[in-house]
């Protein structure tokens, strides 16, 4: 495939987990006594990558995710001269996707961009963690939880790994990830996710947004070279 089909994949793929993920959030994981809470947001996460993966994997890989493009490149599974146009990509299919989600959430009576520790499904840490965990604990968590999500979608991406299954185990990890850290950070262990909301919101979410770019692309780069090193060539 073209660089420029690619691409537009990771645009779509990264629209949709985001207004999947984060539409989740917003819209039902706390609506009056039937919201489906973080168990609900968490597989909503996972099923949008799930289903991406199978529609636009054979298209761009279905990274739809900056800490995935580098954690695969630095896996050995992804040219570098790549990294910056999926990035690009990734980060305004995400933005795009929460332009949709303020238009279609801004039609609610009660909505507010400034209400509750993490408005707009935004990332934080300290006042504006879900559970009150200070930067240190948010950093740990983010590394740590990017880089066993790398490690999974380099061993499920592995040649010695029966084809056409990698979706599953990838869809199901992000799902846990999300199950144990959404009370931490609101679970992040991907930047362009991060950025679509934090720009709508503005204030403390735009400054803590650095965090949600540095610790998810330090735990993918280091989960996929971890692997690769695991691992061996012998997968190629």
């Amino acid at each position: 495939m073209s660089l420029s089909r690619r691409v537009t994949a990771e645009f779509i793929g990264t629209f949709w987990l985001v207004l999947g993920g984060t539409g989740t959030a917003v819209l039902a994981a706390g609506f009056p006594k039937l919201g489906v809470g973080f168990v609900g947001v968490a597989l909503a996460f996972g099923l949008t990558l799930l289903t991406m993966a199978f529609a636009i994997g054979h298209i761009s890989g279905c990274h739809i995710n900056p800490a995935v493009t580098v954690g695969l490149f630095s896996g050995g599974k992804f040219p570098g001269s790549e990294v910056i146009p999926y990035i690009i990509a990734q980060v305004l299919g995400a933005i795009v996707a929460s332009a949709v989600l303020y238009v279609i959430a801004s039609g609610a009576a009660d909505f507010s961009l400034s209400g509750g520790s993490n408005p707009f499904a935004t990332n934080g840490y300290g006042d504006h963690s879900p559970g009150g965990y200070p930067l240190s604990s948010a950093l740990v968590c983010e590394v740590v939880m990017t880089f066993i999500f790398l490690f999974v979608i380099m061993g499920a991406l592995d040649k010695r790994v029966p084809a056409g299954f990698a979706p599953i185990p990838i869809g199901l990890v992000l799902t846990l990830i999300h199950l144990i850290s959404i009370p931490v950070t609101n679970t992040s262990v991907n930047p362009a996710r991060s950025t679509g909301p934090a720009l709508f919101v503005g204030g403390s979410a735009l400054s803590q947004l650095w965090l949600f770019w540095v610790a998810p692309i330090v735990g993918g780069a280091l989960g996929g070279f971890a692997y690769r090193s695991l691992a061996g060539g012998s997968d190629r």
